[in-house]
């Protein structure tokens, strides 16, 4: 009797219940991590957009920190950047430099009490026109 070279590959069945039960967890806790962490990273990249915005600005060089304050939260405002607190940025000047410094975190909750923790921070060196 001949063998036939094709009978091991009728017996394979595929991927278990199991193996699928646990690929749609995977795949599933992934995306909810996205979905609950992505914002915050594209808050960031608008808050990063804000303030590099403002190197070049007519008269930064003169303005004073508070005034430099008042013109990023106008641009944060205009993009929409909400539950940011203007605390978390600090305004010095340098002589002609405008030296903001941005440090903050955010906290998502995942689900129950597993919390995820996002902390950024940036430093810019600007001058006026």
């Amino acid at each position: 009797m001949k063998k036939n070279k094709l009978s091991a590959m009728g017996r394979q069945g595929g991927a278990s219940a199991l193996v699928v039960l646990i690929m749609v967890l995977f795949f599933g806790s992934l995306l909810t991590l996205v979905i609950k962490i992505g914002p915050a990273y594209m808050d960031d990249f608008t808050i990063q957009e804000a303030l590099e915005s403002l190197d070049g600005t007519e008269g930064l060089s003169q303005m004073g920190p508070a005034q430099v304050r008042t013109l990023i939260n106008k641009r944060l405002s205009v993009n929409s950047i909400r539950g940011f607190d203007a605390k978390d940025i600090s305004v010095e000047k340098d002589g002609d430099l405008v030296v903001i410094n941005v440090d903050y975190e955010v906290r998502n909750n995942i689900f129950r009490n597993v919390d995820t923790v996002v902390h950024f921070q940036h430093r810019y060196e600007m001058k006026g026109k």
